[in-house]
């Protein structure tokens, strides 16, 4: 059955959408943080979607909150009606964003919350220039991709704006090699006031960034980097948006919003995924003269519609009280401590980093200890043969990239760090092997 949906699926679908695995695998039920496919096999899920099934599976209060919206009939109206889960929602957003006077305007997903923040951007300073970080992903539309600063993920080199791109996950770079965090970030700070002298006219409308980038393998710069960029920024005027997509509502752990680990306040956040808890929603939170400053009409025909904001204002209120960003810091320090000490004497394993419940291991030649997509490759089937699903990502596909839902208990966590363990050292043993091997003929 699998077998056929496959075919179907390539008869009528792009050949560039992406599907994991060897043999893709179609998931039919899901309960906490378990999913099970179409063959009857249940995978603990340590991606959840790309992020976005933030709570897990059949979560009751979710459920219950879609319910309930489903029973008045009201599926949709459009904003140009009142729509009381939205106002709620907005409220708690803007509350909890700590911007000044913050307005949100509902999407339907990430890109096309950058797409907002892009257009208040350019709007309010009157320029099309913005600045981004290499390494970056910001959405599949035409402006998103304009502002991505990864070649695997840029199709056309068309644009509506005009980019350009700042140093801070990139320290592997021989420019920066062996720089504490307080020397690479005076060495990225004096990249951007060069960059402002040489290469913009006139002003900047806005620099957007991820606290921690999800495409690009969960690569994060140190800490205060984007502090001492928002000096250079409040010289100039320039806005600071900061694409919380894959990083908000607690999933580091630190902090609630990934920026507050730069102890800066943003003009503006993008929020999509997690906070629908597996529905279609996205927005912008942003000071509200920024908000108000388009002086046209605008509407939005499905973001947040009455569904999706009661499954957020469900989802959002079971992150608070049950203290979600505290489970992730905990269960991230034993992941993360985890994977590290079992990576040191594997040859294969490269850099292991991350934040809470959102961390990364690379994969890497075992001799050159270059970059491997293979081996990353490799990894998914070993940890799904073992009943754990996970994802990739890195500049070249050689990052494995993991985000469990915040709910993970602790023997979960402890069972996927055991299997995450288990098909490591499987791999690394055999890479290491035929790497010997293919050096001595």
């Amino acid at each position: 059955m699998t077998d056929d949906l496959l075919a179907r699926h390539r008869a009528v679908l792009p050949n560039w959408v992406a599907l994991n695995y060897d043999q893709p695998l179609e998931i039919t039920s899901g309960k906490g943080c378990r999913v099970t496919d179409a063959e009857g096999r249940s995978y603990l899920d340590f991606f959840g979607g790309i992020l976005t099934n933030m709570l897990g599976y059949d979560v009751p209060e979710v459920r219950e909150a879609v319910e309930r919206q489903l029973a008045t009939g009201v599926v949709h109206t459009s904003t140009l009606y009142l729509i009381r889960h939205q106002v709620e929602l907005a409220e708690k957003i803007a509350r909890l964003s700590g911007i000044s006077e913050a307005k949100v305007f509902f999407t339907n997903s990430g890109t096309e919350a950058n797409e907002t923040a892009l257009l208040l951007a350019t709007a309010a300073r009157g320029s099309n220039q913005v600045l981004a970080l290499r390494n970056s992903y910001h959405g599949r539309s035409f402006g998103a991709v304009a502002i991505t600063g990864n070649a695997a993920w840029k199709p056309s080199a068309h644009s509506p704006l005009n980019v350009h791109y700042l140093h801070g996950t990139d320290r592997q770079l021989p420019a920066f090699a062996g720089m504490s965090d307080a020397e690479y970030t005076r060495a990225a700070v004096a990249d951007l006031r060069h960059v402002l002298a040489t290469a913009v006219a006139a002003d900047v409308a806005c620099f957007i960034a991820e606290p921690v980038q999800g495409v690009g393998g969960f690569t994060m710069p140190p800490a205060g980097l984007f502090a001492a960029y928002q000096e250079v920024f409040d010289e100039r005027g320039i806005l600071f948006i900061s694409d919380e997509v894959q990083t908000g509502w607690g999933r580091t752990g630190e902090s609630f919003w990934g920026i507050g680990a730069h102890g800066v306040v943003p003009d503006m956040m993008t929020f999509a995924k997690g906070v629908g808890n597996g529905f279609a929603l996205g927005g912008v939170v942003a000071r509200g003269e920024l908000m108000d400053g388009l002086r046209v009409n605008g509407i939005s025909t499905f973001g947040g519609n009455p569904v999706s904001t009661a499954a957020a204002n469900a989802t959002l209120d079971y992150v608070l009280t049950h203290d979600l960003q505290a489970r992730a810091a905990t269960l991230g320090q034993l992941i993360i401590g985890g994977l590290r000490d079992a990576a040191g004497p594997l040859p294969a394993v490269g850099e292991v980093r991350g934040k809470g419940l959102m961390f990364a291991v690379e994969m890497v030649d075992p001799l050159t200890r270059q970059p491997s997509p293979s081996l990353a490759a490799r990894m998914l089937e070993e940890t799904r043969e073992r009943g754990l699903l996970v994802g990739k990502g890195g500049l070249y596909g050689h990052a494995l990239r993991m985000a469990p839902p915040l709910t993970l208990s602790n023997a979960e966590a402890e069972e996927g760090l055991a299997i995450l363990i288990d098909a490591l050292r499987a791999v690394s043993a055999d890479a290491t092997a035929a790497a010997r091997k293919a050096s001595q003929r």
